[in-house]
């Protein structure tokens, strides 16, 4: 029998919930779940607290949104399993519940204890229990959706990836391992992708106030950020799409993760200037040997000719590479210049469940659409029929 330990009304600071094979606890408080989980190891740079510390500051006050970490024990050795950043939100008069991401984060992942399941069996009880725990939440769940969750973890496997519920993702992650050898990378490329970088630098450096530049000073790295948004702006209107990553909540993310997290070298500001003017702009954050890429913009038509957006990833990954980083992640999104710089891809996985007949009809809308993209010459066929355009996941960033 499961015992929920809570008051009925709303979700209190902690609610706890022992089953006979894992101790599932909900806490509101992110800075409160993290220093009971600091033996558990981020295994992306986007479960680094630094990350989710700027997530939860942004969003934890938003409308109908509210944190629920998962904290997953061993309840007879007391042994950390697993904490997952997660919020219960309100879409349509459903409740769902799903990682702390609302399409900013590239990776969700569960943060691993040294007693996370490392086998099927052991997966399959660990998420009996958690969805148990989450039907008996005060305030209810209808539904739980988890997306774009690597299948490996830092060399350890995704439990959620084993589950049977578990599918493909629609989107991948985009990886370039550049190992110690910086040039010899450099020449693995295409010979016409070199020469037009090589190209592209000689144009832009044709104005002697030409530079580019690892943004070290906190002002300056701000003052770059507020730049990238207006020129993100502006092309988003040009195409005629809705660009929300300059709304109060978006923007406040943002500007915390860079203004909190510049110093200490987890968050990376790279910028090509001409004088006082940013011709373009890429945010990264990096953790040891990997660097992952996060935003980018350039200053438009103007400066074409030199291929900013391309430029400034070469030299942000040629001045990196210096510093230690091997591993180059583009992150998600299926872009032709992303080929062309030669990126591995790598599958992710997604998991639905329905916690009440209300989320039913959502879970199976969600495993019909993971099994249609196990055929995507069909699934492309289905989304034309439709009339639906191409994902634009990644299209407010890049």
């Amino acid at each position: 029998m499961t015992l929920l330990m809570a008051a009925a009304g709303n979700l209190d600071a902690r609610e706890v919930s022992r089953a006979a094979g894992f101790r599932i606890e909900f806490v509101r408080d992110w800075k409160q779940a993290a220093g009971r989980c600091s033996d558990c190891r981020s295994p992306t740079p986007f479960q680094d607290p630094q990350w989710l510390d700027a997530w939860y500051d942004a969003f934890a006050g938003a409308d109908h949104v509210e944190p629920l970490i998962a904290i997953i024990s061993d309840p007879a050795t007391g042994e950390q399993v697993a904490l997952l950043p997660l919020i219960r939100r309100l879409q349509k008069g459903i409740r769902i519940v799903e990682f702390a991401d609302l399409a900013l984060t590239d990776y969700n992942a569960p943060v691993l204890g040294d007693a996370a399941p490392r086998d099927k069996k052991a997966a399959c009880a660990m998420w009996r229990d958690l969805l148990a725990a989450l039907r008996r939440l005060p305030g209810g769940a209808d539904l739980i959706r988890l997306r774009k969750m690597p299948v490996d973890l830092d060399g350890r496997p995704n439990p959620l990836a084993l589950l049977d519920g578990a599918g493909p993702c629609s989107l991948n992650g985009n990886v370039v391992a550049a190992g110690d050898d910086f040039d010899a990378w450099r020449y693995s490329l295409e010979r016409t992708v070199r020469k037009e970088l090589e190209r592209s630098w000689r144009v832009f450096t044709r104005d002697p106030a030409a530079a580019f530049q690892i943004v070290t000073d906190q002002n300056q790295a701000l003052r770059v950020l507020s730049t990238m948004e207006i020129q993100q702006g502006a092309r988003m209107q040009r195409l005629g799409l809705n660009f929300i990553l300059n709304d109060e909540t978006c923007a406040a993310f943002y500007h915390n993760l860079v203004g909190g997290n510049l110093r200490s070298g987890y968050a990376v500001v790279s910028a090509l200037t001409v004088g006082e003017q940013v011709v373009a702009a890429l945010l990264g954050i990096r953790s040891g040997s990997r660097y992952v890429m996060v935003r980018i913009s350039n200053a438009g038509e103007k400066w074409s000719n030199c291929s900013p957006g391309r430029l400034i990833i070469e030299r942000t990954m040629a001045a990196l590479h210096k510093d230690g980083v091997r591993e180059f992640d583009f992150s998600i999104g299926n872009y032709a210049y992303k080929r062309r710089f030669g990126v591995t891809p790598f599958p992710l996985a997604d998991i639905t469940a329905a916690l009440s007949w209300r989320g039913l009809p959502y879970s199976l809308r969600d495993r019909a659409a993971r099994e249609l993209r196990r055929f995507p010459w069909l699934a492309a066929r289905v989304r034309r029929a439709l009339g639906k355009p191409p994902s634009r996941e990644r299209i407010e960033r890049w």
